[in-house]
């Protein structure tokens, strides 16, 4: 198996999981947060390696926020352009909930078959 399948595999992944670990992040914070900080943040995290590319990040923030998952507030800034900082909300506190306990479900039942090779 070459590197690009491995590729594939990390980026399909994810691609479901960026949600989940944004609020997460979010509702772990005390303060607003903007997007570079929170993709600094998850590479700190994971010991200096990038799992969610810093593009990626951006526009499921957007969405959470189009879905009232989270609110934004543009600061203006001094080095640079204006920051749009995020905060989850109560709906998406609710959601976080939600999404925690299907991840943990879904990672229980993955596990079973890589872990211990059940089989049918």
């Amino acid at each position: 198996m070459d590197d690009s399948t491995a590729r594939k595999f990390q980026k399909d992944l994810n691609g479901g999981l960026v949600g989940l670990v944004l609020l997460a992040v979010l509702d772990q914070s005390s303060e607003d947060l903007y997007g570079y900080e929170i993709a600094k943040r998850l590479q700190r995290a994971n010991d200096g390696q990038s799992i969610f590319k810093e593009g990626t990040i951006y526009p499921v923030l957007r969405a959470l926020s189009a879905s009232d998952l989270l609110t934004s507030r543009i600061v203006p800034s001094y080095s640079g352009p204006p920051r749009r900082y995020y905060k989850i909300t109560d709906q998406g506190r609710a959601v976080l909930a939600e999404w925690r306990a299907i991840w943990r479900d879904t990672r229980g039942f993955v596990d079973r078959f890589i872990e211990t090779g059940v089989s049918s």
